[in-house]
């Protein structure tokens, strides 16, 4: 399944800290079905053009787990314009232009959709939208993403690039969010829900949550008050169909969240 490239951990100086990235290099039959004539044909754009493209978030978790993942979404160093450049010199139709505004880009080869987003960081949000500007920065996009094992890329030759231990948390069935649990909920307060379903998704026991993160979800459980009643309700429906759902609703209660959720159903008609 794995063959080991270099040293599994690679730490280079980088300004004022040390960084540091575990890789690896996947060879699963889940990974390699993904190469169709579209995602082949893709990859040489992006390789003539000279910019990095990586699978991203969700797909690379799914792939660790021996999973073929229903959807897989791209990470790259190009900028939307460049993109654009590439794809139309190519002869490669672009769909969908809503999510430019925020890096991506859907490109349409052999009857399939690719969507292929910019690397990003934060540099502004209310706890439910944020305002973003593009960087050549891995690590960086990493960091704005809610949890460690949402927070891995997969290059195209399989090898994995993991700055926040997210393979050791999926082997070791931990959910944690990157760094500080309460920036990261501060900036989506929805990343509350998502930590509770992804715990159903992952973790094998019902009650092995980090004291701290609970602290930062009681804490900030309020914000959730802001969010639209419909992507409360996809979050939480998503939550019950996994493992521990009664022991995850019973939690939520005792956190107090329910007086910020508990009245979507009516209110927004789910």
């Amino acid at each position: 399944m794995w063959s080991r490239i270099l040293s599994p951990r690679v730490i280079r100086r980088t300004g004022f800290y040390w960084r540091s990235i575990f890789t690896m290099r996947l060879k699963t039959s889940e990974f390699q079905s993904l190469f169709n004539d579209g995602l082949n044909g893709l990859a040489e754009v992006f390789e003539k053009h000279q910019h990095e493209l990586r699978i991203a978030g969700g797909a690379v978790r799914d792939l660790l787990s021996g999973k073929r993942p229903e959807d897989v979404d791209f990470a790259t160093t190009a900028t939307p314009e460049e993109m654009k450049r590439m794809f139309q010199s190519a002869g490669i139709r672009m769909i969908n232009n809503k999510g430019e505004k925020h890096g991506t880009i859907t490109a349409r080869l052999h009857n399939e959709n690719f969507e292929v987003t910019t690397l990003r960081v934060d540099v502004q949000t209310d706890g439910r939208h944020a305002e973003v500007e593009f960087t050549t920065d891995w690590q960086k996009d990493a960091e704005r993403r809610d949890l460690t094992i949402n927070s891995m890329f997969l290059g195209l030759d399989g090898t994995l690039y993991d700055y926040f231990k997210g393979y050791d948390d999926l082997q070791n069935r931990k959910v944690r969010f990157v760094g500080s649990a309460e920036e990261r909920i501060q900036e989506d307060y929805l990343r509350i829900l998502r930590y509770f379903r992804f715990y159903g998704r992952v973790a094998l026991e019902p009650d092995d949550h980090e004291p701290e993160t609970l602290a930062a979800i009681r804490k900030n459980g309020r914000g959730l008050a802001a969010i639209s009643g419909e992507r409360i309700w996809v979050e939480i429906k998503k939550m019950v169909v996994g493992n521990h759902a009664a022991h995850l609703l019973e939690l939520m209660y005792s956190l107090e969240l329910a007086q910020y959720i508990g009245e979507r159903e009516g209110r927004d008609g789910h």
